[in-house]
Order: structure tokens, then C-alpha cells, then sequence
């Protein structure tokens, strides 16, 4: 093939170095991109242990304790952590009283700060269990409400100090004076837990030869009328049920009194199968700040002292 060259034909030294000069930066440029998309993945990698430590502490600063699990907030997940709502019961009841109104605030969001404040738990009407050392699980229940009201036989898991009301006890084991007016409500998340609990409270060692039927209430398999009239006839000493049975009894029906309420029991600790507790059940919690814990009357026996709320 014919030289396509001139023959007097120079090469420009010049041209030939901005030409090498270009091969430089087109490998700048790739560096470049390389750097760039390390970076990305850098700053996407940043921002998912950001969300993570942001999740976690908004878990953990809405139960208080960030005091107490600083360094497991930093190396644990989200998802590992499972100790927390047995913690909840460990907190001083002025903890408990703002746990309490920041889930009412959540769920009654139309309500203004004023009218948030006229339904708030007080401090005082929050029992403190934090003496209890023991797990909160359904074969102590009677232990914990036997120690709790002064029974020095029973102190495998009690502190000196630990007293939840002395004047639990003592009822549960008299007889109601009339019918459908238990002394205690035992709230529970699902039908099968209000089963199990209703077994342990039917225990002689809690109400005696003498003490009140034990109601079981909840929606499943029962119907609304079925539990009006086994109310309006047995004198019940406690009734233990889902928040939605036993508020749409105490809204609706006439069924249901509290003119003998003392105390009532938050199942607070027990996980279900999707490792939620009462709280954490979006149409749960609606029915228990709106349908019980909304009722006046139990709202006003609370800040008066004659209601006790107990965290178990």
C-alpha cells in the first residue's frame, strides 16, 4: 500500500503530547467515575446505618431507655432486639405515666394538649413494680399479685419494697355485692391469651371459697348479647378480656359497671406471634385509650385514686 505521507512530512511533538496528554485524562476521567461510584455506595451504605441508629433510637427514646442501653442501641438491629417491652414494667411510674400519655397523644391525635392533659394517667395511680425481679409470665401471676399485697410467704422474686395495693388481694377474695361489677379488669391483646389468664385468676389461692366468677370476655366465638346476660346474672369479681369486648361493654351496653373497679392489669409484657405486646396493635391500643381507658367515669376513678393502673 503507497505511503500516504508526504515525504517532507514533520510530526508535531506538540500534537503527539496533548494526544498522550488525552489518553491521561481519559484514564483520570475513568478514575474519576470508579471514585465516584465508590462514594455512592459509601454514602447509600451511610445512610442505611443512619436510618438503623435513627430507628432504634426512636424505639428506644419513646420507652425510655436510652440511659440504660447506650451501647446496645449502637450494636444491635432493630430487629434483634427483643428485651425491650419486658423493660417497660422495670420504669418508675412517672416513666410509666408519660409512656402511658404518649401513646394516648398518638392515638387521640385530634385531641388538643388541653384535652390530652384531662385524660393523662397520673403518676400516682401507676402501680411501682419495679421491686418485682421475677419474669412477668402467666405461671406467677398469682405470686405477683400475692406478694404484691403483702404476703411474706411468697418471696422468691420480691424486694422489701415491692407493694403493688394491698387492697387487690383482699377483694378478689369477697364477694361481689352485685352482678357485673368486677373489682379488677385484666386487658389482654387475643382471645387465647383472655383464656389463659382466665384459668390462672380462677386459681382458690386468689379468690378463695368465696370470691367472684371470673369473666372471660372477647369477640370470638361469643356474641355481644351472650356476654350482657351472663353479666346482668353473676356477680364477677374480675373480668378479663380484649380492650374492643370490654370497651364496646362498657360503651354500648349497661352490662359492665365500674362502680366496683379498683385495678385494672395491662398485659404489657406478653409478645404475640408477630412479637408485638398490647401497645404495639395499632386497632388494640385504639380500643383501649378510646373504649376503656376513655370512659369518664373510669378516667375520673383513675385521678381520684380509687383506680390503680398495674403494668404486668
Amino acid at each position: 500500500m503507497a505511503d500516504v505521507l508526504e515525504d517532507d512530512f514533520v510530526i508535531d511533538r506538540d500534537l503527539v503530547a496533548l494526544s498522550d496528554e488525552g489518553e491521561d485524562d481519559i484514564r483520570s476521567v475513568k478514575s474519576v467515575d470508579t471514585d465516584l461510584q465508590n462514594n455512592q455506595s459509601e454514602r447509600k451504605r451511610k445512610r442505611k446505618a443512619q436510618d438503623k441508629e435513627r430507628k432504634i433510637k426512636v424505639l428506644l427514646d419513646s420507652l425510655f431507655f436510652r440511659s440504660q442501653l447506650t451501647d446496645y442501641q449502637r450494636q444491635k438491629r432493630v430487629e434483634d432486639i427483643t428485651p425491650v417491652h419486658a423493660l417497660i414494667t422495670n420504669q418508675s411510674p412517672g416513666e410509666l405515666s408519660t409512656y402511658l400519655s404518649s401513646l394516648q397523644a398518638t392515638t387521640l391525635s385530634e385531641l388538643s394538649s388541653l384535652e390530652l392533659e384531662d385524660v393523662r394517667i397520673p403518676e400516682y395511680s401507676v402501680a411501682d413494680t419495679r421491686a418485682w425481679t421475677g419474669a412477668r409470665t402467666l405461671d406467677v401471676l398469682v405470686e405477683f399479685i400475692e406478694k404484691g399485697l403483702g404476703h411474706s410467704s411468697c418471696v422468691r422474686f420480691l424486694s422489701d419494697s415491692f407493694v403493688v395495693s394491698p387492697t387487690l388481694r383482699t377483694r378478689l377474695g369477697q364477694r361481689p355485692k352485685n352482678s357485673g361489677s368486677p373489682t379488677l379488669f385484666f386487658l389482654a391483646g387475643a382471645a387465647l391469651r383472655v383464656a389463659d389468664v382466665t384459668r390462672i385468676f380462677k386459681d382458690k389461692k386468689l379468690k378463695g371459697s368465696k370470691g367472684g366468677e371470673v369473666a372471660k370476655l372477647f369477640g370470638k366465638h361469643f356474641k355481644l348479647a351472650q356476654h350482657i346476660a351472663y353479666l346482668k346474672k353473676m356477680k364477677v369479681g374480675v373480668a378479663v378480656g380484649t380492650p374492643g369486648r370490654i370497651g364496646k361493654l362498657l360503651q354500648e351496653t349497661d352490662g359492665l359497671s365500674i362502680s366496683a373497679l379498683t385495678h385494672i392489669i395491662f398485659d404489657a409484657t406478653h409478645r404475640d406471634a408477630k412479637n408485638r405486646n398490647l401497645f404495639d396493635i395499632p386497632e388494640t391500643r385504639e380500643d383501649i385509650f378510646r373504649s376503656v381507658l376513655g370512659v369518664p367515669e373510669i378516667i375520673k376513678g383513675i385521678k381520684e385514686k380509687r383506680i390503680q393502673i398495674i403494668l404486668f
